[in-house]
């Protein structure tokens, strides 16, 4: 790890006890750190061996898998972004004040999402005897890529992974065929056209698509896939939108399977060893 006077630390952790991140946090303060944390438990250890503190404000999350808390945390880092890109002068007050408003309308985009949970249902019907999936995105959706998967994988214990769009045919296409669900991360981007080409080539070896993001294309026509159609205002709310469909989609594919979504097996909701 690059360590010097300028660096600043930033930790993200929902318990503030989890014991790897509080290890490389340690580290990091033997080696005269300043160190920021983004936790929902303020009196937690990380909380109180950093220099200052970023609570989410998310509230107690009973639940295993990570969501309400995971959306605050994208939301917190957001704000640290438009923070710090201010006090930098990478971006003017009417461009901070642009980016607040795309911020402020994050409910009511949030609101249009739960419009589609039948949607939701149905693909979660179509998909739920799956025996793998695969996540797709580019961009800012990679991780969400990742996480939809980690979610899926959680609580309803069907293999997933998450890969970037751009990985496809470097071994995952290998994996495709009828059975396996492909879900793409493609909002109206500039990878969206990227994101096409990748969908025609699942498409084109019987894969399931299942498309997240713009739905409403005419490049899409000769494509056969179920698609949650997603408009989002914004850039910088593209992350905190895109994850509301994946966690409702992991939700009703576990409800469907019987699974125990709130404490699915082997897991905990603080990881407390390395």
């Amino acid at each position: 790890m690059f360590f010097d006077k300028k660096t600043l630390s930033l930790f993200i952790s929902q318990s503030g006890e989890t014991a790897d991140t509080l290890a490389a946090l340690r580290h990091a303060k033997e080696n005269d750190q300043k160190i920021v944390s983004v936790v929902n438990t303020v009196e937690s250890s990380i909380a109180k061996e950093s220099d200052l503190v970023l609570p989410i404000f998310a509230g107690q999350e009973i639940g295993v898998a990570s969501t309400k808390a995971f959306t605050c945390q994208l939301a917190t880092l957001a704000s640290l972004v438009l923070f710090l890109a201010k006090k930098k002068r990478h971006i003017n007050e009417s461009q901070e004040k642009a980016l607040i408003e795309e911020l402020v309308h994050i409910p009511s985009q949030v609101l249009d999402v739960l419009k589609y949970e039948n949607d939701i249902k149905k693909i979660a019907k179509e998909i739920h005897k799956s025996s793998s999936a695969i996540f797709m995105g580019r961009g800012a959706t990679l991780p969400l890529a990742l996480e939809g998967a980690l979610k899926l994988k959680e609580i309803s214990y069907i293999h997933a992974e998450g890969i970037a769009s751009g990985e496809l045919k470097h071994g995952a296409i290998a994996l495709v065929d009828k059975k396996l669900p492909v879900i793409v991360l493609a909002p109206d981007d500039i990878f969206y056209v990227k994101n096409l080409s990748n969908m025609n080539e699942v498409y084109s070896r019987g894969g399931k698509i299942i498309l997240v993001g713009k739905v409403q294309n005419d490049q899409l026509k000769g494509l056969k896939l179920t698609g949650i159609n997603i408009e989002v205002n914004g850039k910088l709310n593209i992350p905190i939108i895109m994850s509301i469909p994946l966690q409702l989609l992991a939700y009703h594919v576990a409800k469907l399977r019987g699974t125990d979504i709130d404490q699915p097996r082997n897991l905990a909701k603080a990881v407390t060893v390395e």
